[in-house]
């Protein structure tokens, strides 16, 4: 039974059910009174706080609100939590203006909806950036894992620039695609996301401008916007970032450029080997270093795409991004920064400040699953099966898309591209589809510009909803787009 042995004062300017509230509190909160105690009845505790029944169904409520009791028919009313609510409850102020006064700021509502539905049933992804379930290795994983366990001695911190034996086997990996580099100038990271969030804390000051292709992925994080950088959006055309924009768009605050060559993310365009060659011409003469992104290059469907910028890259001025999220497995999350050793020192030495390391079991299953083999195997199986899904895509949107919207055919990567000819509310589009269980990715959050775009993804969804649910957008755009009048 618990000790109650206060009662409220009835001359206090502060009610009565209010003291009673704190005093139970304060009791839970200083151990005193503990999780999974049964308080007294409504009339045992009336009797002994000398008080109406009213006031302590009152004070109860509160408490429940609070989740700090609950009460069940014939079971009482037990103390189910003593912690973040009673501590919010009881602060001097509000967490607010401390959330609002972060250096992060927070995702575009929409991508917080879209992170939040993504992980309900019966949710169709048109737009998920990542491999379906269906096409995970898992026997091949198995054996990965079997072999990593068998031969694990410890799981200890790695280096600060990951595992040596990952960086010998990702160098060794490299030269695939004509890059040269030994394991000193790699540096492991948690996938491309964190590869950027290192380059914005470590090389570069504030005031700082990133030239991006429009639209790009990177618009829709906020990674730099705590660093006080800025975007500027350059356009593209059919073979990717158009060279004389970027000569438009170079001042005295430009420090560097940023681009996925290789299927770009939204668009899926693939820069041929001339524009590289001489966008690598460009950044050298007016030196701008290159952030190359090449998280997409192991999703060719029709052909080998050219070689990564950095292949040619003669004077360190390409800092290059490598993962296995997008190929392998998102929940592996190792990715790798190629760059000069003094870049890469610097970022490791960031990166040990922020999480000291990539997870080494991640590490470890990294190396073996490309040292052994079952890599290239397959991602030679993958593509087919990416293949049959981008025909399955394109024959959907062909069948229900013909007359409302244009889109380019990928040579590789995920996604489509689509473009809607009536200019519709994007906005309501999303809410709209969200509401009928299909969620997708409107092209606003990749662009600096209203646009009229969705990211069709064509790798996660299975077959069957890949094509239920394009009808399903077609015919909410269609509705859409016969009650607007523009």
């Amino acid at each position: 039974m618990l000790n109650i042995d206060w009662k409220p004062d009835k001359k206090s300017c502060i009610s009565m059910y209010r003291q009673i509230v704190n005093y139970i509190k304060e009791k839970i909160g200083n151990g005193e009174w503990t999780v999974g105690e049964k308080l007294p009845s409504q009339r045992e505790l009336a009797e002994k706080f000398e008080v109406n029944r009213s006031t302590i169904v009152e004070a109860l409520d509160e408490l429940k609100a609070d989740g700090l009791i609950e009460g069940k028919s014939k079971k009482g009313t037990r103390i189910i939590n003593n912690t973040w609510s009673l501590m919010a409850s009881m602060l001097p102020g509000s967490w607010e203006p401390y959330i609002k006064s972060g250096i992060h700021k927070p995702n575009l509502h929409t991508i917080q909806i879209i992170n939040k539905m993504e992980y309900k049933d019966n949710i169709i992804r048109l737009g998920t950036g990542e491999l379906s379930p269906e096409l995970f290795p898992k026997d091949m994983m198995k054996k990965v894992f079997k072999t990593v366990s068998n031969n694990i001695t410890s799981l200890s911190y790695e280096m600060a620039k990951g595992s040596l034996k990952l960086r010998k086997v990702i160098s060794k990996y490299l030269k695939k695609f004509h890059i040269n580099v030994s394991p000193d100038s790699i540096l492991i990271v948690s996938g491309s996301l964190q590869a950027l969030q290192l380059i914005s804390m470590s090389i570069l000051k504030p005031g700082s401008k990133i030239l991006v292709e429009k639209p790009s992925y990177i618009k829709s994080l906020h990674v730099f916007d705590f660093s006080g950088v800025s975007f500027s959006g350059i356009s593209m055309d059919a073979d990717g970032i158009k060279l004389n924009e970027i000569l438009k768009n170079i001042d005295r605050n430009t420090s560097l450029l940023y681009t996925i060559p290789t299927f770009h993310n939204p668009t899926g365009i693939l820069m041929p080997q001339y524009r590289r060659n001489k966008l690598l011409d460009l950044c050298n003469k007016e030196r701008i270093p290159i952030i190359e992104d090449d998280a997409y290059r192991e999703l060719w469907l029709d052909e080998i795409p050219p070689y990564p910028i950095k292949a040619k890259d003669e004077n360190g001025i390409v800092l290059y991004m490598g993962t296995t999220s997008k190929s392998m497995a998102a929940g592996i999350r190792i990715g790798w920064v190629v760059a000069p050793e003094t870049v890469v020192e610097r970022l490791g030495d960031v990166k040990m400040q922020t999480d000291y390391g990539a997870s080494s079991i991640s590490q470890y299953v990294t190396a073996e699953w490309i040292e052994s083999g079952f890599y290239e195997i397959y991602l030679k199986e993958l593509r087919e099966k990416l293949k049959i899904r981008r025909e399955i895509a394109l024959n959907v949107l062909e069948k229900y898309f013909f007359n409302m919207a244009s889109w380019n055919v990928p040579k590789g990567g995920f996604y489509i591209w689509l473009k809607l000819k009536n200019k519709i509310d994007m906005k309501k589009l999303f809410y709209k589809c969200c509401k009928n269980g299909i969620l997708i990715n409107p092209g606003y959050i990749y662009d600096f510009t209203k646009n009229y775009n969705i990211r069709i993804s064509y790798s996660y969804a299975s077959l069957y909803d890949l094509e239920l649910g394009l009808k399903k957008l077609s015919q909410i755009i269609r509705s859409l787009s016969d009650s607007c009048y523009c």
